[in-house]
């Protein structure tokens, strides 16, 4: 298997709960309390070891909330590459409302990084012959925005396939460059690039647009209940959702990310990732909280005959 590194800039300790109701003011009784090492790049890394690759994780960490992300991957069979920080790891804490299925999802920005603390990230990136390098996730306050930019620099340089999943300034800055293997932005966050609404046509020629830019050199846009599209040169392949029971749709993204990485560091075909990908986000929803998803639920998703159409690009 081709070598993966993870890169998790901004994690989180993720805690998911139920709670009969949430209402103001009123102490809120909670049970079923779970916790995981979260933030986009561990959880990718999370879903690559749980479909049975081995990822590497290179993440930054400090203070006590910092111990305990440690602690909670050390049980995992991920390489880890901890770089410290004088900031604390954030804590995201999520509640599923049983009376009304609601989840209420708090996600804190986290620690302000000073941008001379992200040195030892480049610097283990320019000794790093990783096949793969997987940036995901939103970056930590203070830091510049093309950092994911910078990264993808980095990648092509060594001659490995950088692969972005990250919104707001921090996707559009990295789309002004022409070096990355893939981006997966959600529709919404295609639509904040953008600048406007897209219905599922305008969602497509988007992500073509980009490719023949040479922002990116696949595009994957996940449309939630709607499934997702991948523009490349040669077309747009197009793969609806599975039909699964929702229980929390925490991670779904990430599970895709980490599903396709996977199969592409196992030589697959792009669009066979891509498929994977798909099951693997419908997969998430499977589980409560921030679960993620289960392999043997990624695999019975992943041999479920689906309709997909490909179109050659316009």
């Amino acid at each position: 298997m081709a070598r993966i590194l993870a890169v998790a800039l901004n994690p989180a300790i993720d805690i998911s709960c139920d709670a009969e109701n949430v209402q103001p003011t009123h102490k809120i009784r909670t049970f079923n309390e779970k916790h995981y090492a979260g933030g986009g790049g561990t959880n990718v890394a999370r879903v690559i070891a749980e479909l049975g690759g081995t990822p590497e994780l290179l993440f930054l960490s400090g203070g006590a909330t910092g111990a305990l992300l440690e602690d909670f991957l050390e049980k995992l069979p991920i390489r880890r590459h901890r770089i410290m920080v004088s900031g604390s790891v954030r804590v995201a804490f999520m509640v599923h409302e049983m009376q009304t299925g609601f989840e209420y999802r708090f996600v804190p920005e986290g620690s302000e990084v000073r941008p001379e603390e992200l040195t030892p990230i480049f610097d283990f990136l320019e000794k790093c012959d990783a096949d793969y390098i997987v940036a995901s996730g939103s970056l930590p306050r203070g830091v510049p925005s093309n950092t994911y930019a910078r990264m993808a620099d980095f990648a092509v340089r060594k001659g490995a396939r950088f692969i972005l999943d990250t919104s707001g300034e921090a996707l559009t800055t990295a789309l002004s460059k022409s070096n990355a293997f893939l981006v997966k932005p959600s529709l919404g966050e295609l639509e904040r690039h953008v600048g406007e609404r897209l219905d599922e046509d305008g969602a497509r020629k988007a992500a073509v647009d980009l490719v023949r830019r040479g922002s990116a050199q696949h595009v994957a846009v996940t449309m939630g209940m709607e499934g997702a599209l991948l523009a490349s040169a040669d077309g747009v392949l197009r793969v609806p959702s599975r039909h699964v029971t929702v229980r929390s749709a925490v991670g779904a993204g990430d599970s895709f990310v980490g599903a396709m990485v996977f199969a592409l560091a196992e030589g697959k075909p792009i669009e066979d990732a891509f498929r994977l990908g798909v099951a693997a986000g419908a997969a998430a929803v499977m589980t409560s909280g921030t679960e993620l998803c289960r392999r043997e639920d990624v695999l019975a998703l992943y041999q479920v005959d689906i309709t997909d159409w490909k179109t050659g690009p316009d």
